[in-house]
Parts: structure tokens; C-alpha cells; sequence
């Protein structure tokens, strides 16, 4: 979604209140088979979306990192790349007019409960950073107690992982006020962007609450991935957590202990990425101040053997 995202001053004594004003909304989404094989070739006019059983004209198209199109009335498309009808908000929502590329935020715990794991770890996030598309920009950002911003949005793979690589582990765990704040830094980029968390799983120096932070990434439309390295049944809390997360902004929630299984989380990361369909559009009027369903439906026969994984929803205004 792209527009106004404001930081409320609370009254003392209460938490802060993050609201956002829509002016467009960004739908990012993958289809998938019986077996989970992505879809790939679906044109747009195989969408229907809706909100609140709305149905939404569509601005925008695009699949994986290829070039968008524009939407015409007739229902027909032409490149976004030279169309001097598209307005500059659907073009930035894609990426401006060579539609290409996903921005990739990566959110590296450094903290105290990273010790054991925290060269492999580094591994595993660099070997993802170098199997990116090369469209694709990628930020690394590293937290314990306080954010740290190792390496800035760039297409670089070498810079990248040389911020990573300066890492350093200690302190307490403040995941939830980092995530915040890298959302906040995600949002004011064009573009199609995703944050990906790799985390022990505890917090223990947050002020804000979890479920604040997911509403802000709903609202902004920025799926987030987690790759857990603790055991799903070791921190029922923080599992639960990441789960809800991930489920309400369109990404996924891994557990993965091992050097191998941290690979393999990437892996299927990446291939998200790269497989995905994102659209915009401008809301239909709509008298629901509050959240808005959204639906992705498929027009064809073999719909119902497809499920299509999107964030369910978003708040045009108001906070939490």
C-alpha cells in the first residue's frame, strides 16, 4: 500500500499510534497447486480482486521480475515501460518504469541468543544474498538491543555481505522495535518489497508489541518472512508469534535449527519471490473505515485446485 504513514503521538504513559492513510493498495501473492508447484503464466485478466466483496479495478500487473503492464478499460494491457497514462504512484508501487526486481530487507539477530549458531547463520544469509535475482536490491540490517543498518538497500551482493559479515553478536533481544523500524525504512521505498527475519525467537527489550508491528506491515502491504532457529516447540510464544505475523502480511514462517534447513528456508524464499504476481489498484468507494478483506479470486475451472496465499486484509485509516 502506498501512502502516509504517520507516528501518533500517544498520551504519556500509552504506546504509540501508527496509522496510515491508503492512496493505493500493493497486493502481492503466489499460486499454487495440489502439491504446493507454483503457477507461473497467469494473465490478468485470470484475477479477480476484491475488498469486502468488492470488486477492484485493477492499475497494474506484474509477475515475478518482469516488466508490469498497465491495465487499460477494455480490459487489454501495453508495458508500463514509456506509458505516459500511468500515474507516477502505480509506477513507484512497481518499481518505476522498468518493472523489475523486489526490494529484499534482511533482519539479522545478533543477540545474546545467537551465539551458537551465529557464523552458519551468517553463511546462510550470505549464500541467499548472492542466489538473489539480479534485479533484485537487498538491505542487511543486524539488531540486538538497537538496530544497526550493516548494508543499505543496493544491488551490490558484495556490499551487502560485507556489512554482514561486520556483524556482532551480543546483548539483548529488541526484535519486534527493530522490525518496526525496518518496516518504517521498507515503506518509503518504491517498489515491491519484502523483510525477511532470522531470529533465535525470544524478545526480551521490546517496547512495542508484536501485534502493532504486524498490523503496520498489513497496512503497508510488505509480507515478512521468519526463519526461526529455535525449535517450534521450544517457544510456543514466540512460534505463535511468527506464525500470525507471517500468515497476515502474505509471507511464511520457517523453524529451521540447522545450518542446512536455514539454507533450505532461503531457498524457498527466494523462490517466492520469483514466482510471485503483484497488483495495484486504487480502492472502489467503500464506507468501511476499519479493516477491509481483501480476495483474490482465480476466473477459470481449474480455480478451485489453485490456493493463492495473499495478506488478508488491510486498514485504510485509524490505528491499532
Amino acid at each position: 500500500m502506498l501512502g502516509t504513514w504517520v507516528c501518533a503521538r500517544a498520551q504519556e504513559g500509552q504506546r504509540p499510534v501508527f496509522r496510515v492513510k491508503v492512496d493505493m493498495v500493493v497486493l502481492s501473492f503466489t499460486v499454487t497447486d495440489s502439491k504446493g508447484r507454483y503457477i507461473n503464466g497467469l494473465k490478468p485478466s485470470d484475477f479477480r480482486i476484491l475488498e469486502d466483496g468488492i470488486v477492484q479495478k485493477v492499475a497494474t500487473f506484474a509477475e515475478g521480475n518482469r516488466p508490469g503492464v498497465q491495465i487499460l478499460d477494455d480490459g487489454s494491457t501495453r508495458p508500463l515501460i514509456g506509458s505516459p497514462s500511468v500515474p507516477p504512484s502505480a509506477k513507484e508501487a512497481l518499481g518505476g518504469d522498468a518493472v523489475v526486481g523486489t526490494n529484499v530487507f534482511i533482519l539479522f539477530d545478533t543477540s545474546n541468543f545467537m551465539y551458537r549458531g551465529f557464523v552458519y547463520a551468517e553463511d546462510a544469509i550470505a549464500d541467499f544474498v548472492r542466489g538473489l535475482d539480479r534485479a533484485d536490491s537487498v538491505a542487511v540490517y543486524t539488531f540486538s538491543r538497537n538496530l544497526s543498518r550493516a548494508s543499505a538497500l543496493t544491488r551490490e551482493r558484495g556490499e551487502a555481505i560485507q556489512g554482514l559479515r561486520k556483524a556482532v553478536a551480543g546483548d539483548d533481544t529488541a526484535l519486534y522495535n527493530s522490525l518496526l523500524l525496518t518496516l518504517r525504512d521498507a515503506a518509503k521505498v518504491p517498489g515491491r518489497k519484502v523483510v525477511i527475519v532470522f531470529s533465535n525467537g525470544p524478545d526480551n527489550a521490546s517496547t512495542v508489541a508484536p501485534d502493532d508491528v504486524r498490523s503496520v506491515a498489513e497496512d503497508e502491504g510488505i509480507p515478512i518472512y521468519v526463519i526461526s532457529t529455535n525449535e517450534v516447540n521450544k517457544d510456543a510464544v514466540s512460534s505463535g508469534v511468527f506464525r500470525r505475523i507471517t500468515t497476515r502480511t502474505g509471507g511464511k514462517a520457517y523453524w529451521a535449527k540447522t545450518w542446512q534447513k536455514q539454507v533450505e528456508a532461503f531457498e524457498s524464499i527466494r523462490e517466492d519471490l520469483g514466482n510471485s504476481y503483484t497488483v495495484t489498484y486504487y480502492p472502489a468507494p467503500n464506507p468501511n473505515e476499519g479493516f477491509r478483506k481483501i480476495t483474490v479470486e482465480i476466473a477459470s475451472d481449474v480455480a478451485k485446485k489453485y490456493r493463492v496465499r495473499a495478506r488478508p486484509g488491510y486498514r485504510p485509516r485509524g490505528g491499532f
